[in-house]
């Protein structure tokens, strides 16, 4: 009897002991390690939302706290006497599958923080970029949201937006409104520059500063064509455009000046009595 007693009391001194020391070890590194991997995590998102998107700042933290949790899996594992180093290779031949699978999603994910980076636009600005304009709505991880005039939502990948020009038509506080006036080849164009002049200056929403420019710029086919380009703040710029293209046609009917459109002549001659015959 004390025989079988010595053999199982050095059987628990050799094995048992040892296992359940590892054990309890490997518990505290798990339950540490976890609570500092959401710690980290946590300090992580709440210094990057200071100087980034949040949502972009939720999902580096999100990220630190899932590798911090595999160092931990790891070393718990090994206390516990597994081997890791062909866990180890697994996991980053999974790694790397996974990569070389989600490729365009990374692409679009590293585009996505070089957006929030350095801020080619901000929600609300109107822009044109990925082969799309309209006015941004939200700036997501991995796509942007833009909405059109007309209240249709696009998505447009980061990628697409990062790899061409970008045309933020909201950046600068003042716009350039472009348009083209024709008039007919017999008109005064002094009197035409003359109305079109009165029609800026009569518009508080016209800035003085830069001055607008009205200048003869090409001689058509059929019409006496001139640019105007008055400058407004760029919240009225569609509002000046629509309202100067009206003014401009009531008061060219009121002055009597001609707003050429295209035309044919058509000249017929009279055929030869000899064509009769």
């Amino acid at each position: 009897m004390n025989a079988m007693f010595d053999q199982f009391q050095q059987f628990a001194l050799e094995n048992v002991f040892p296992f359940g020391t590892n054990l309890i070890a490997a518990l505290a590194i798990f339950i540490v390690g976890k609570w500092l991997a959401k710690r980290i995590s946590s300090a992580v998102d709440s210094l990057l939302s200071k100087k980034i998107d949040s949502t972009v700042s939720k999902f580096i933290g999100n990220l630190t706290q899932i590798a911090l949790l595999a160092v931990v899996a790891i070393a718990t594992l090994d206390r516990l006497g597994v081997e890791t180093t062909s866990l180890i290779a697994i996991v980053g031949a999974a790694g790397l599958a996974v990569g070389l699978a989600l490729k365009d999603s990374l692409g679009n994910f590293a585009s996505g923080v070089m957006l929030i980076l350095f801020r080619p636009f901000r929600v609300g600005d109107y822009v044109e970029a990925g082969g799309a304009a309209g006015t941004i709505k939200e700036i997501r991880i991995f796509a942007t949201i833009m909405t059109t005039p007309d209240n249709k939502v696009i998505t447009v990948p980061n990628g697409a937006i990062m790899g061409g020009n970008i045309v933020n038509f909201s950046e600068m506080p003042t716009r350039r409104v472009d348009m083209v006036v024709g008039v007919g080849y017999g008109s005064d164009l002094a009197k035409v520059k003359q109305v079109i002049s009165a029609i800026l200056e009569q518009d508080k929403r016209v800035l003085a500063d830069p001055a607008p420019v009205i200048a003869v710029s090409e001689l058509a086919d059929s019409s006496v064509n001139l640019i105007v380009r008055p400058w407004v703040n760029a919240a009225d710029y569609w509002a000046v455009l629509w309202d100067t293209t009206e003014s401009v046609k009531r008061r060219f009917d009121e002055e009597g000046i001609e707003i050429p459109f295209p035309q044919m002549d058509l000249h017929l001659s009279n055929p030869g009595k000899g064509d009769n015959q």
